[in-house]
């Protein structure tokens, strides 16, 4: 063993680059001569960015039943998704400014499909109301594998993806979530079985002798999938309390748009658009579910093609 000399340490040395020094002093000199200023402005600085502990409500209804977070670990779960969501900042934003975009689109549907309100706040969970495809290949709002979405109702091919559509896409997920209600008695369960899938949550359920969600032993996604739910509706239900000040001008404006009837095939839609009055990208914009150039139609399917309202968005001219 090396012996090691205590009384006698080795020197250390720094190198200290010019420009570095030069910092270093210009700083300590302006921190001398404006100490009250830095003072207060590091104050200010304090006070913009003091993080705390969010507010957790005392009661918590999702989907119109009542989540037992008198119970330690459920309380847990929705703490961790309200620190989450309230600290993530850009995603939550974006969140509040989509709803007013896409809210007035997904409430009708829900109402009348007698579906709980609050699943509009599963769709922020799944996709954050943007049509993203996973690495899964779910695809939309709602989050569609593409058998779910042929078993749903929904058109899926290579030209024509009903995914894309908000509002056919909000009907498909209604349809699965009565069926999924009808099975566990509960939207709570439903909800779970709409991540999970109703297969997974009833062999779960029959394993653990146990029909309550909360009660329920499940994978790390699907455990906090449900308090993630919660957090998202307590949030965007009170922005102000934290912490997201947004002006109505933030928000994004809902689209305006008139119904046309296709019910033909179309070889060139760049074309189709300009007979409309707009380019190819305004029409893919209003109606993403179109995913090719053209549209074979060989049965004349009826589809709705959604155009905007004349004066309701501005064009980018070609010159």
């Amino acid at each position: 063993m090396r012996k090691i000399n205590l009384l006698k340490p080795k020197p250390v040395y720094f190198f200290i680059s010019g420009a570095t020094v030069s910092v270093f002093l210009f700083a300590l000199i302006f921190g001398f001569q404006n100490n009250n200023q830095i003072g207060d402005a590091g104050k200010q600085m304090s006070l913009q960015f003091s993080i705390t502990q969010p507010e957790i409500p005392r009661e918590v209804y999702l989907f119109g039943e009542k989540m037992p977070i008198d119970n330690f670990e459920v309380y847990e779960r929705l703490d961790r998704e309200i620190v989450v969501n309230t600290y993530l900042h850009s995603a939550t934003i974006l969140a509040l400014k989509r709803a007013n975009r896409w809210f007035p689109v997904i409430e009708p549907v829900l109402k009348r499909n007698n579906i709980p309100d609050d699943f509009k706040y599963l769709a922020v969970a799944e996709s954050n109301l943007e049509n993203v495809v996973s690495p899964a290949g779910a695809t939309g709002f709602w989050q569609f594998i593409k058998s779910a979405a042929t078993e749903y109702g929904l058109e899926v091919n290579n030209e024509v993806d009903e995914r894309y559509d908000v509002e056919k896409s909000t009907e498909a997920a209604c349809r699965f979530l009565k069926d999924a209600y009808q099975k566990f008695g509960s939207w709570t369960m439903a909800a779970a079985a709409y991540n999970a899938g109703m297969n997974g949550i009833d062999k779960w359920s029959r394993l653990q002798k146990a029909k309550n969600y909360y009660n329920l032993v499940l994978g790390i996604e699907t455990s906090r999938y449900i308090a993630r739910v919660a957090a998202i509706k307590i949030i965007m239900e009170n922005p102000q309390k934290y912490g997201f000040n947004l002006s109505e001008k933030d928000l994004y404006y809902p689209l305006k748009y008139k119904e046309v009837v296709l019910d033909s095939s179309v070889t060139d839609f760049a074309d189709y658009a300009v007979s409309l009055g707009i380019n190819y990208k305004t029409l893919k914009y209003f109606n993403p579910w179109l995913r090719d150039t053209s549209l074979e139609n060989k049965n004349r399917k009826k589809y709705t093609i959604r155009i905007p309202e004349e004066g309701s968005i501005k064009l980018i001219d070609e010159d």
